[in-house]
């Protein structure tokens, strides 16, 4: 056989051979209802320190097809400290018992960047870990090692998913949600890039999953979003904002990217980047060419509740973009029992009379299976 001949019939292998697996793949995601794929879409938080068969939580991860919990310390609705996670041996307990009570490709997530926003407080037992802005402060083979035992910590709790780190640049250092808490690790752009791709690979070392955040960028605001919508129209700098991410999707190593509820009227002046299909298709997707799970901040935040109804908000954000929804029931509002149901009913009345097409809900299927795998989930 001619080398050339040689070559086409390669191509030609290679070709059937992906054509086989487009074929599998879409099989295997007809073969999972619609209400399996919804479920798969959605992280829940709860209330309890210990679960039961009979915990409503279980049943709902259960009965939904849920694709992923988030543990909180603080209890923002009755303002206390028995939320989740009280101590080390108690929340990786917590986490055992609800995978063996569930599903073993459960995503379990936490809030653990370092310093004040960082769920496994040391107060209870856990690894001190510095801030993001003092990380930034050093060298970012510092910042892989000073945030390694975090990895570590993560790894043997049995947590699969860090939504971390922030990349939002320090724009306005007394901004009251990044700056002010330490979140950012530096108004460099450059700096954030270099620090916040050490903070994944110390992740990863560990087979931690991680969420950057916040898109399109959280750190010139005056306002926090978790509050009321933030309005950055004035203050955005777009070019630098922009970099850690471009950066970032360069290196292919990101698993997700969380939004931001901010309003940056220049861009889209009737949606807060969750909602807006011009900042995740038109800017994340086309223009950065990012091709992973995006997920949306939690959408109970006020930004977004306040602002919109529940189910409008739902659809806006699947439609907009949105892979993943995180629904964490721990706002100042009251706790709603039923929130799993209520979402899940939004999105499945949603696809069946045409507001959301089912190759939207496929394609967040995908990518949602896809990083399990990657992460043995």
């Amino acid at each position: 056989m001619s080398k050339r001949n040689l070559i086409l019939t390669i191509i030609v292998g290679i070709v059937i051979i992906a054509s086989i697996m487009i074929l599998v793949n879409k099989k295997e995601v007809n073969s999972v209802s619609l209400d399996e794929k919804i479920g798969q879409m959605l992280i829940l938080g709860f209330r309890g320190l210990e679960v039961n068969e009979s915990s409503k939580i279980i049943n709902d991860i259960n009965k939904y097809n849920i694709g992923g919990v988030i543990l909180f310390d603080y209890d923002v609705p009755s303002k206390t400290w028995n939320r989740n996670i009280e101590s080390p041996n108690q929340t990786k307990k917590l986490i055992e018992d609800i995978r063996n009570l569930t599903r073993g490709d459960l995503v379990v997530a936490v809030d653990a960047e370092g310093g004040y926003v960082n769920r496994l407080k040391s107060k209870y037992g856990f690894a001190q870990i510095d801030s993001a802005q003092k990380m930034g402060e050093g060298e970012k083979e510092q910042t892989f090692l000073k945030a390694s035992p975090l990895g570590l910590e993560l790894n043997y709790l049995g947590f699969n998913l860090n939504f971390a780190p922030v990349v939002d640049v320090n724009i306005n250092p007394d901004n009251p949600a990044i700056g002010y808490l330490e979140r950012s690790f530096n108004n460099d752009p450059e700096k954030v890039y270099e620090h916040a791709d050490a903070f994944i690979d110390t992740m990863h070392e560990y087979n931690i999953a991680t969420a950057i955040k916040h898109f399109p960028g959280h750190g010139s605001s005056k306002d926090d979003s978790h509050l009321g919508l933030v309005d950055v129209t004035n203050t955005y700098d777009k070019e630098k904002e922009l970099l850690p991410y471009k950066k970032l999707i360069e290196d292919n190593k990101l698993d997700m990217i969380m939004t931001a509820h901010v309003m940056n009227q220049n861009i889209d002046s009737e949606n807060p980047a969750t909602l807006s299909p011009i900042f995740l298709e038109d800017i994340l997707r086309n223009e950065l060419g990012y091709n992973g799970i995006i997920v949306s901040d939690d959408m109970q935040m006020g930004a977004i509740i306040d602002n919109f109804g529940f189910d409008e908000a739902i659809i806006k954000a699947i439609n907009a973009g949105c892979n993943l929804l995180i629904f964490s029931n721990n706002n100042n509002r009251e706790y709603d029992e039923d929130i799993a149901q209520k979402a899940v009913n939004v999105i499945k009345k949603a696809a069946q009379n045409g507001q959301i097409s089912e190759e939207t809900i496929n394609d967040s299927y995908n990518k949602i299976q896809a990083l399990k795998q990657k992460y043995g989930i």
